[in-house]
């Protein structure tokens, strides 16, 4: 029993751990975004994880069972590690540096991935619409 909570408080530790590098990445991409030497094919891809990262629309909402945090738990940070691999490894070393020391003091939106959530799910909206029609 009490190894169980153990185990249950390390397992606890070891997500709240990587939860916090995620988000530190987040930030890290938000910066490489501006970055100069950023490829332009990994500021495209970086893009669109950060503006979904950071969006306040999600693709798959929350409120359906199960699916509603598919996205945040297994879309997102494979995005995120798509994207981190594509940057070179000195640019994302900068700016990671870059987002320990100067973090964001407002969580920037990104309205333009905001914008594409919206007309994709009025697309799906409209496809079902027009099928059960």
């Amino acid at each position: 029993m009490e190894e169980e909570k153990s185990r249950e408080q390390v397992l606890n530790q070891r997500l709240k751990q990587w939860a916090r590098k995620l988000k530190s990445d987040v930030i890290a991409m938000y910066f490489a975004l501006k970055h100069p030497q950023t490829p332009l094919y990994a500021k495209i891809f970086a893009a669109i994880i950060v503006g979904y990262a950071l969006s306040p629309i999600d693709l798959i909402p929350d409120f359906i069972p199960v699916l509603g945090y598919l996205d945040e738990v297994i879309l997102l940070p494979l995005g995120i590690a798509l994207a981190i691999r594509l940057m070179p490894t000195s640019v994302l070393d900068a700016c990671r540096e870059e987002a320990k020391k100067n973090p964001p003091t407002i969580k920037p939106k990104m309205w333009l991935a905001t914008y594409i959530i919206v007309m994709l799910w009025l697309l799906v909206l409209y496809a079902l619409y027009d099928w059960i029609k």
